[in-house]
C-alpha cells in the first residue's frame, strides 16, 4: 500500500498544494516561488528518496519567510499522513553528510512527540536573495507538524550555501532511514504500543 500523504493549504499569505509519496524514487516537480528553496526541496527530495510536488504562491514581494515557513508547514502535514500509524518503521536515524569543508548530523525520531534542537552557526545572512535564517523556521515548521524530535548539528563548516545544503541532504537521508519498513518490527516500534 502506497504511503502518501497530500495537503492544500491557503492562508492570506500563501497558497499551497503539496503530495508525497515516501517510497518513491526522488522524482520532483517543485515550485515555491523561492529559488534557493526550490533548489534545496530538489536535493531533500533526492536524498530522502521520496515523490514529491509542491506548488506554491506566496507573498514573496514581502519577503520569503510566510513562504518557506508554510512550505514547512505542508510538508511536515504530508509526511505524517503518509506515514499512517507507523507500523514496521524503524523510526530512528543519525546521518552525516559531507559537504566539501562543511560537516552536518542529523538525528532523527519519528516520536510524536514534536521537539526541535537547531545548532547551526551561519556566517552569511544570505545566499544570493534567500535569508538564511528561514533554514531555522523550515525545519522547525516540518518536526512540529510531522511529529519529530529532529535534532541539526553543525559540526563545523564555514560556507553558508554547504551548510545549508548539507542539512537537507543529511535530512533527506535521515528521514529515507527513519520511514523505512523493518520486517523484524511488529506493530510500531514503541513499548507504549503507539507512536
Amino acid at each position: 500500500m502506497a504511503r502518501k500523504g497530500a495537503v492544500a493549504r491557503t492562508t492570506n499569505e500563501t497558497d499551497i498544494r503539496l503530495a508525497i509519496e515516501l517510497d518513491g524514487s526522488g522524482i520532483y516537480k517543485i515550485d515555491t516561488g523561492v529559488g534557493f528553496l526550490d533548489h534545496m526541496l530538489d536535493l531533500f527530495t533526492r536524498h530522502a528518496m521520496v515523490d514529491l510536488e509542491l506548488s506554491c504562491k506566496g507573498d514573496t514581494y514581502v519577503d520569503a519567510h510566510h513562504t518557506v515557513e508554510d512550505c514547512g508547514i505542508a510538508l511536515g502535514g504530508a509526511i505524517k499522513t503518509a506515514l499512517g500509524d507507523k507500523a514496521g518503521i524503524r523510526r530512528y536515524a543519525t546521518k552525516f553528510v559531507p559537504m566539501d569543508e562543511t560537516l552536518m548530523m542529523v538525528n532523527l525520531d519519528i516520536s510524536s512527540r514534536p521537539y526541535f534542537v537547531y545548532h547551526m552557526e551561519l556566517r552569511q545572512n544570505k545566499v544570493g536573495d534567500f535569508d538564511a535564517e528561514l533554514c531555522e523556521e523550515f525545519f522547525r515548521a516540518v518536526a512540529v507538524n510531522a511529529g519529530l524530535t529532529l535534532h541539526l548539528n553543525l559540526q563545523y563548516g564555514k560556507n553558508t550555501h554547504h551548510i545549508i545544503e548539507a542539512a537537507f541532504k543529511a535530512f533527506g537521508q535521515a528521514l529515507r532511514e527513519a520511514v523505512s519498513v523493518d520486517p523484524q518490527i511488529k506493530g510500531v516500534f514503541s513499548t507504549k504500543g503507539v507512536l
